[in-house]
């Protein structure tokens, strides 16, 4: 009887690498993390921040990232009412992965349009 082959499995790095990208992935997501973290707390600031998002989807995606527990949103009751919107501390743990990507983009971008290797 012949022995079963048996593969290497991909899925111990698959699923959560998908998970991570589940949460952070789509158009939006990352530049409104990295705005939030610049320093921008005001809705219109972080709008102001990323070109070409509209408040509507600014909106969606700071609800998304809030149930995700990256953004925090503070109610201050005065008047009138300020929103505002700040790093929940379990987003820190993006900023070493937000400083690779951004390195690998550097690089993949000298190499493809410099021709640096």
């Amino acid at each position: 009887m012949a022995k079963k082959q048996t593969y290497l499995s991909c899925l111990d790095t698959l699923k959560p690498v998908r998970d991570t990208l589940d949460v952070i992935n789509g158009k939006w997501k990352l530049p409104i993390i990295i705005s939030v973290l610049a320093g921008n707390k005001r809705f219109t600031d972080i709008q102001n921040s990323i070109p070409g998002i509209t408040p509507k989807v600014l909106a969606k995606e700071l609800k998304d990232l809030e149930e995700h527990q990256l953004i925090k949103r503070t109610v201050i009751h005065d008047f009138p009412v300020k929103i505002l919107y700040q790093p929940h501390i379990h987003v820190h743990t993006l900023i070493p992965i937000i400083d690779a990507l951004k390195d690998w983009g550097i690089k993949h971008r000298e190499k493809l349009f410099l021709g640096k290797e």
